[in-house]
């Protein structure tokens, strides 16, 4: 008798990326990383979001497409597989904006408002006018790219909950008057690490503090050298205290095995800074290696890359017009 498990339908699962700069650490250790684990469990539908991009980065794209080929690359690299997940671009399957604007026929104004990643991405990015129809929008646009693959779940941080549950409550909105229409999508929440920036500051682009997938050995090596450590052990022999010391929260993430050596040491100042950061380093090159060996690959063969793009916007195209389809149906359109 065949085990009914084995044939069973894998359930679909759909995240994405912005396209707002290279993949840095926390990039990997927030998401890419349990991405490679979940496509062994789940059909995966995994976008490079280039639209969501523009909802903050409007002013300047002309580096739109090469962002996109190094976050391809980054991708690959880290270990996603496409042949076993759907890796593709947002902009270049035409029916989420078809679907982004149906759904928001359907969404009051005020749930917009009340999702708290609007208010603090204006007050954090107040250098930008982000009081745009497509910022506010964005939960909306964000729904229809869940929706339109019949998504069961989507991996989450717990920040991010918010907007997946406005994106539940218009599913069952939707439903409620045309039947079944979409799949309701579940959250699998994702335990994110705490990782900062190199200089203490809130990892990002724009600050310089970054540690990149595609960084060489050394480049890791001279970022980990600067890294703000324990602010209170201004001397060698004096005791640490790693849990507010950014360098130990990243061999939290990337050296577990050595973290409760690594905490007691602090603690009794048998280990000091520069060697605990150098040791990091190493760790961290450890793991990058083999991403740098199999990007190098992909830089030697750009056709084939090119391919892979291509197959993947093919295979997210035909899904998604699948749905639309239907959906048209529902709503009675003209198709």
């Amino acid at each position: 008798m065949k085990d009914s498990s084995a044939t069973m339908a894998k359930k679909r699962l759909l995240s994405g990326m912005r396209s707002t700069g290279k993949l840095h650490l926390g990039n990997y250790a927030g998401a890419l990383e349990n991405w490679i684990r979940l496509q062994n469990d789940y059909d995966c539908f995994f976008m490079v979001a280039d639209w969501h991009a523009i909802t903050s980065e409007y002013a300047d794209t002309s580096g739109q497409r090469e962002l996109i080929v190094e976050i391809y690359k980054d991708w690959l690299a880290a270990g996603l597989d496409p042949k076993r997940s759907v890796l593709f671009i947002q902009s270049q399957i035409k029916q989420h904006a078809e679907l982004a604007l149906l759904l928001g026929m359907f969404t009051p104004v005020p749930w917009l408002e009340r999702v708290p990643t609007f208010k603090d991405q204006i007050a954090q990015l107040s250098n930008k006018d982000l009081n745009t129809y497509g910022f506010l929008g964005y939960p909306v646009l964000q729904s229809a790219d869940i929706v339109i693959y019949r998504a069961s779940v989507v991996p989450v941080g717990e920040d991010q909950v918010p907007h997946l549950e406005m994106c539940r409550e218009l599913v069952r909105r939707i439903n409620n008057m045309y039947g079944e229409v979409f799949v309701e999508p579940q959250p699998i929440l994702s335990p994110v690490p705490k990782l900062v920036g190199t200089d203490g500051r809130k990892m990002s682009k724009s600050y310089g503090n970054c540690i990149y997938l595609s960084d060489s050995a050394a480049e890791v090596e001279k970022k980990a050298g600067v890294m703000v450590t324990d602010p209170a052990r201004v001397r060698r022999h004096d005791p640490g205290h790693p849990e507010v010391c950014s360098v130990f929260w990243y061999h939290q993430a990337f050296n577990k095995g050595e973290t409760e050596q690594i905490a007691a040491d602090c603690r009794s100042a048998a280990l000091g800074c520069s060697d605990c950061k150098k040791n990091l380093a190493s760790k961290i090159n450890e793991l990058l290696e083999p991403m740098r060996n199999r990007r190098a690959d992909l830089e030697k063969n750009p056709d084939a890359l090119n391919d892979i793009i291509s197959d993947g916007n093919r295979r997210a195209l035909a899904a998604a017009e699948a749905t639309m389809h239907d959906v048209r149906e529902k709503l009675h359109l003209w198709q």
